[in-house]
């Protein structure tokens, strides 16, 4: 056997065993990363709402949906609130402390789960979605496939498994989530990814007004702080290698005036990526805490995944990021270090 049917067939080992569990379970606790993105939020909403219509349909005995995210204040983010499913979220202080069944959503690590990183520690089965190549190989039973394109994938396969029907409320969900982790199907997009998205489209979605709500839309305030961060932003040509590094902080000053939320500033990646001179794009934004919150973002030619998986952080050859608790400063020397191995 190849190691790729190997894969495959531990891959499919895995998914009998969360059927398996699902199916007996009288209560299904459900969470997905702090600071939750489209995919992250996308995918659980999707799989909420899914688990919920059956459960009320069934002729079986009672079953209890919970979902949330591990954050405090616990605030969904402005762009994501026009998601179905937002109405079925749990604040975690109503989260159970031992869950008998709990299911993670686009979690590369348990710590990913902020508060209910402790209700995941205890969980009696802990089944783990994801599609980070970073995913450190946390929970009992792991349905984690970097080759797919989003963490929407797998729970579109795990509703398909369930036997539920997929309604324009879930297939939005997906979408979403689809189109985020995408890049509005600028990367790691294949036959499969358009494959699935036709099939979310054939519910009825309006893909031209889930892209406005996921990227064009923004506080008038937001132009003030996007003119400043640009203006200081710094290019350094010899960095990466050679190929070039851009990067800019936004901090917690930045903000202030408009009174900007910290999910408010994330598109500013997306404008500073443009760069031609730089492979690789930065931004470091400072956190209510004090934290400097990184991403980064590359062309093609340098896993910034690596860089960040070994700073602490996550994700992907193209777009990761981690957690710096010193200065900005420190936590770009940092990850320029990394880039120039």
């Amino acid at each position: 056997m190849t190691a790729g049917a190997r894969q495959s067939a531990d891959l499919e080992a895995e998914w009998a065993r969360a059927l398996k569990i699902l199916a007996g379970a009288p209560e299904i606790c459900l969470a997905c990363h702090v600071r939750p993105d489209g995919d992250a939020l996308g995918s659980m909403l999707a799989v909420t709402t899914a688990l919920c219509g059956a459960a009320a349909t069934s002729d079986g005995p009672p079953r209890r949906i919970i979902a949330s995210f591990g954050d405090q204040p616990f605030d969904v983010p402005q762009i994501l609130r026009f998601l179905p499913g937002v109405e079925l979220l749990t604040p975690p202080a109503g989260y159970p402390e031992r869950p008998a069944v709990m299911m993670t959503f686009d979690a590369a690590s348990a710590d990913r789960l902020g508060l209910l990183t402790d209700s995941a520690a205890r969980a009696d089965e802990l089944i783990v979605l994801d599609h980070h190549a970073s995913n450190v190989g946390f929970g009992s039973v792991r349905l984690v496939d970097p080759a797919a394109a989003a963490t929407a994938v797998l729970a579109r396969e795990l509703i398909d498994r369930l036997g539920i029907g997929l309604t324009r409320d879930i297939a939005l969900d997906l979408y979403a989530g689809l189109v985020t982790d995408t890049g509005s199907f600028k990367f790691s997009t294949t036959p499969r990814t358009h494959v699935l998205a036709a099939e979310l489209l054939s519910t009825g979605i309006d893909p031209a007004a889930v892209g406005r709500e996921l990227f064009d839309r923004a506080p008038f305030g937001y132009l003030g702080l996007l003119s400043a961060v640009l203006g200081r932003a710094i290019l350094e040509p010899e960095a990466a290698g050679g190929l070039g590094l851009v990067w800019a902080t936004v901090t917690r000053a930045d903000r202030a005036p408009a009174a900007l939320p910290l999910d408010t500033v994330e598109p500013v990646i997306d404008v500073l990526r443009r760069t031609n001179e730089a492979e690789v794009a930065v931004v470091l934004k400072e956190a209510d805490d004090g934290a400097w919150l990184v991403s980064a973002r590359s062309k093609g030619l340098i896993d910034v995944g690596r860089a960040c998986t070994a700073l602490g952080g996550g994700g992907h050859a193209q777009a990761a990021g981690f957690t710096g608790r010193g200065s900005a400063a420190e936590a770009i020397a940092a990850l320029r270090e990394r880039l120039g191995q």
